[in-house]
């Protein structure tokens, strides 16, 4: 049966309409905090409880495992620089320690071929020494340019270089025995002065040499047809183009080997392990410009 709403006023048995509860939490006031010991639920802010202090340093949970240090990745590349560069000066402080021994060698036994009477008469009676000590040369340099197992095993390496050294040090002997005194030390002295300067050059320059390879090897190819030419038409003026040519080749061939021993941002380089190796292309390209100053100050005197 319908009632009006002023009869349901009106009758006090009649139950009263639900009331609002204050307590009642609404989409859109502020939350209560939860209980402590519950997981945050979402979309609700957690409010500081009483006593806590942003301040305090952070307490690492129980039983949580400890978190690997971080580790920057330009800080690695920092320390492999570092080693790569460490090991790099190591290198060319072995490889100019042992050149250093091959030029005394040879300086020693020039020496002794030039300022020593007997000596000399014997390397001009005993010509057949100095095709022995070439052959003994082309063979352990083969040796120590084709064969990695060769240049790169103790001592067998030292051994080979070390015959090298001494056999190609008997050959500029006996290749000094046939000039003045004065004019060999000439040589000596232009061939150290050249040879430090372009050494300083090679290491200060920002030209990259290295790309040169093929040019170098092609130019030395053609001075090799050059000398064979020079010795079927002998002469002055071809002998003074001919070493001259060939001093300019192998200066810039010392340059070449310097930046391929020393690396860094040069394209091509040298193995740290390969000190055999850069010590033995050096040492022949001293010898080499020594031979052609030598043979142009020969041929300026004849």
């Amino acid at each position: 049966m319908w009632q009006n709403p002023q009869q349901q006023q009106q009758q006090p048995y009649y139950p009263p309409p639900p009331q609002p509860d204050p307590n009642q939490q609404f989409y859109g006031q502020a939350p209560y905090p939860p209980n402590p010991g519950y997981p945050q639920q979402p979309g609700f802010q957690q409010q500081p409880q009483p006593g806590y202090n942003p301040a305090y340093p952070h307490q690492t949970p129980y039983n949580q495992p400890d978190m690997a240090p971080y580790h920057d990745p330009e800080d690695a590349d920092k320390n492999f620089d570092f080693s790569e560069q460490s090991i790099r000066r190591a290198f060319i402080r072995k490889v100019y320690s042992i050149l250093c021994v091959q030029l005394l060698v040879t300086l020693g036994l020039i020496s002794l071929f030039v300022f020593h009477e007997g000596t000399r008469l014997w390397a001009k009676q005993h010509p057949e020494m100095f095709f022995i000590a070439l052959g003994v040369t082309l063979v352990t340099m083969i040796a120590m340019a084709c064969c990695e197992s060769v240049r790169r095993s103790f001592p067998m390496n030292f051994i080979f270089l070390a015959l090298f050294t001494l056999a190609e040090s008997f050959l500029l002997g006996m290749i000094s025995a046939s000039y003045a005194q004065f004019e060999v030390f000439l040589a000596v002295g232009i061939t150290a002065a050249v040879c430090f300067g372009l050494t300083i050059f090679a290491f200060q320059t920002k030209w990259d040499f290295t790309v040169m390879g093929g040019i170098l090897f092609v130019a030395a190819i053609i001075l090799m047809l050059f000398g064979l030419i020079t010795i079927f038409f002998p002469g002055k003026t071809i002998t003074l183009v001919y070493a001259s040519v060939g001093a300019l080749i192998f200066c810039i061939y010392l340059i070449y080997d310097t930046q391929l021993m020393m690396g860094g941002n040069h394209k091509y380089s040298i193995s740290p392990e390969e000190y055999i190796f850069a010590a033995l292309n050096l040492y022949l390209d001293i010898v080499q410009i020594f031979m052609y100053i030598l043979m142009i100050i020969g041929a300026s005197r004849d």
